[in-house]
């Protein structure tokens, strides 16, 4: 896909951090723009942000994208605004919280709502509707870097990431297979500069546990940590440009911070070599 102008774009998770700057560059490359996300009062400045700059053709659906009825939903207002869909941006996410032993079923249920279940139901609501329209189009999944190596700390966002990899390279076999006019890219990103370590303020009450637990020392030094890599990360602009760029060339992985291949590739070759990690530091 490498003509964007007048078409339809769906974005989840759209009123902040990636998923806003990727409704930004839809909109300067000229589509119509359907924006999702859970978060009401951002969504809603969200849109009066880009209205203000003469961008009108944008489509706010409040959208809790872990319910399959929800994204259906999305699907209809889609096609009954603007009459088609041709780039699915399926962004959303959490980060969770909590390792494999300590994180509570709560947390388990919530980010691989948010971060798994949504692109499963992305693709299977979307998917079939592009195929139909028997025209270009292009899927893009928002995992992580940390989809492609392993050591994630917090157990839930690794376990995710690495299933949204897979399912887009899965779902990219079958289109081929197919011989469909869709494309689809599991973009990788490193450390962004976005707000995703609040995600916990957009959790549903009934996915929330009676007591709160308390971080332990190490646990609170590594939040800290992410914090400020995060807010010295890439900024989220620039991101968009790699991934429109990574969609014009087709690519099934769209990275942008190459300094963690060797990372990947040690992974690689202890999985190709059967050889087992010495400890944490080998991951």
């Amino acid at each position: 896909m490498r003509e964007f102008k007048h078409k339809v774009a769906v974005v989840t998770g759209a009123a902040s951090g990636i998923g806003k700057a990727l409704v930004e560059k839809c909109l300067n490359e000229g589509m119509q723009v359907v924006l999702a996300d859970v978060e009401e009062t951002a969504l809603a400045s969200t849109v009066d942000e880009f209205q203000s700059k003469g961008h009108n053709n944008l489509l706010p659906v409040i959208t809790d994208v872990s319910k399959l009825g929800e994204i259906e939903a999305l699907l209809d207002a889609t096609i009954n605004a603007f009459g088609g869909v041709h780039l699915l941006f399926n962004n959303a996410g959490v980060t969770g919280s909590g390792s494999v032993l300590e994180a509570s079923i709560n947390d388990w249920n919530w980010v691989m709502g948010v971060n798994l279940w949504s692109v499963i139901y992305g693709v299977r609501t979307f998917v079939p509707k592009m195929i139909a329209q028997d025209c270009e189009c292009h899927v893009v999944n928002t995992a992580s870097v940390f989809g492609l190596i392993p050591g994630v700390q917090t157990a839930g966002y690794g376990v995710t990431k690495h299933g949204v990899v897979v399912l887009t390279e899965s779902l990219y076999s079958e289109l081929l297979r197919k011989n469909a006019k869709v494309k689809v890219s599991v973009l990788c990103p490193g450390f962004i500069r976005t707000n995703l370590i609040d995600a916990e303020r957009n959790r549903a009450a009934e996915l929330r546990d009676e007591t709160e637990k308390e971080l332990t020392a190490e646990e609170a030094e590594g939040r800290e940590m992410f914090r400020q890599l995060l807010e010295n990360g890439m900024d989220p602009s620039e991101l968009a440009e790699i991934t429109f760029q990574g969609i014009r060339d087709e690519k099934l992985y769209i990275q942008t911070h190459t300094e963690f291949n060797a990372m990947i590739t040690a992974r690689a070759l202890h999985i190709t070599q059967g050889t087992t990690p010495a400890g944490p530091a080998d991951f």
